[in-house]
Order: structure tokens, then C-alpha cells, then sequence
């Protein structure tokens, strides 16, 4: 069964404090368009509403525009940009870096499924 469905009218949306998700499932592919605004932070956006020390969803996908820092659990540390292709594994922190808008396409299921939600449903 083919399903096609446009990302002008995602099936959820989700707001939290400085940015929001826009979720697209369909048989096989979740998929969220998250948009981050400038000063946006994982911990003082949506630590709050999940109450984990760290997010524990595991991000894949490529950064549309702007840039973002993540931070593992571990130390590592990297930037993503424009172009970039990322597997975030569970247990780290984020930031939108700069003055620019964040806009990232995440295809790993998690992000669309669990995403800031409450703390019985993921981080």
C-alpha cells in the first residue's frame, strides 16, 4: 500500500518552549520536522517537561538550517550545520548556536513518536 502525505499538514504538533515538532507518520517512517529557535536549549526547554537529566532519544537525520551543539553524557561533543547527516544516541544535551533558526528533518521514529512528551513517554 503506497501512502504519501505532505509536510504542510503534519499529523501532530508539538510546542515546547523555544521551538516546536511537527510529526508525519506513516507505515515504516515517523518523521518530525523540528524548528529551534534562537537561545533554545534541551535542558531549559524540555527537561522540564520530560524530567530526565539528559535527552533519551535517539536522533537521526540532517540539520536543514542552522547550527546545533550536542553535548554526550560521556563529554563528547560535536556541531552539526546545513548539510549535516547525524545518529545522536541517547543521553546528551543540545543548544541552537548563533542567531539562526534550527530546522532539522529527524527519520529515527523517536523524535516523532516520543519527543517532548511527558516523562512517562520519553525525553
Amino acid at each position: 500500500m503506497m501512502e504519501i502525505k505532505t509536510m504542510d499538514k503534519p499529523d501532530e504538533r508539538r510546542d515546547f518552549p523555544g521551538g516546536h515538532l511537527e510529526a508525519l507518520n506513516l507505515t515504516g517512517l515517523h518523521l518530525a520536522v523540528v524548528t529551534l529557535e534562537p537561545g533554545w536549549r534541551w535542558r531549559e526547554s524540555v527537561r522540564p517537561i520530560v524530567g530526565t537529566d539528559s535527552c533519551q532519544v535517539q536522533h537521526s537525520g540532517i540539520i536543514v538550517r542552522g547550527r546545533m551543539r550536542v553535548l554526550m553524557d560521556d563529554g563528547a561533543e560535536g556541531e552539526v550545520g546545513p548539510g549535516d547527516v547525524y545518529v545522536v544516541p541517547p543521553g546528551h544535551e543540545a543548544w541552537v548556536v548563533g542567531d539562526e533558526q534550527v530546522v532539522m528533518y529527524d527519520v529515527g521514529g523517536q523524535m516523532a513518536e516520543t519527543y517532548a512528551k511527558s516523562s512517562d513517554a520519553g525525553a
